[in-house]
C-alpha cells in the first residue's frame, strides 16, 4: 500500500496578514517572483491575505496563489477605483468601502500584521501610515518590509531623516 506523504503545516501567530504591494507587476521580474514567493510561504503556514483588492500586477499575483492554495483572501478596494484595480476576474472576497481612508482603515482592521512588497505611491504611504500608526500607539502589530532591490535602503533613508 502507497502511502502519501504529506508536507508539514508550518504554524504561525498570524491569521491574517495585510500585504501592500503595486497594483503594476514593476518593471523588475524580482518583482513578481517576490509576490509569488509571499503568497506560496502564506499558503504554507495557514495564512489568510487582506490586501488591496486588486486583480492586475502584484496585487493579482500574490492574491491568486494565496486563493490557488486554499486559503481565504479579503480584497479591500475603494469604489472610485473598482474600474482601473479590477480589470479581470477577482479571487477571495472584495470588500467595496468608500475612499482610500476606510479602505486602509478596515485593511488595518482585518490584519494581524503587515508586510510591504513593491509597489508605486499609493504602497509607499499605506506603509507609511501603518508605520506611523504603531508610533503612536494606534495598534501594536508587526510590519515588515520585504527586501526586494531597493525597499531597505528606502527604509534606512526614511529612518535617517526621521526626527522622533
Amino acid at each position: 500500500m502507497e502511502t502519501q506523504h504529506q508536507q508539514p503545516t508550518i504554524k504561525s501567530r498570524f491569521r491574517r496578514i495585510c500585504v501592500y504591494c503595486g497594483s503594476s507587476p514593476g518593471k523588475n521580474p524580482s518583482y513578481q517572483l517576490a509576490a509569488i514567493q509571499l503568497g506560496k510561504q502564506l499558503v504554507e503556514r495557514n495564512i489568510d491575505l487582506v490586501y488591496g483588492g486588486g486583480s492586475i500586477g502584484l496585487m493579482g499575483l500574490i492574491s491568486q496563489v494565496v486563493y490557488d492554495g486554499g486559503r481565504h483572501v479579503l480584497g479591500v478596494i475603494p469604489k472610485t477605483l473598482n474600474a482601473k484595480e479590477i480589470t479581470g476576474e477577482s479571487v477571495g472576497e472584495v470588500r467595496a468601502v468608500s475612499g482610500m481612508h476606510q479602505r486602509k482603515a478596515e485593511m488595518a482592521r482585518q490584519a494581524d500584521a503587515f508586510i510591504a512588497l513593491p509597489g508605486g505611491y499609493g504602497t509607499l504611504e499605506e506603509l507609511l501610515e501603518i508605520i506611523t500608526w504603531a508610533q503612536l500607539g494606534i495598534h501594536d502589530k508587526p510590519v515588515g518590509l520585504l527586501n526586494v532591490g531597493w525597499v531597505l535602503q528606502l527604509a534606512a533613508g526614511i529612518h535617517g531623516q526621521s526626527c522622533g
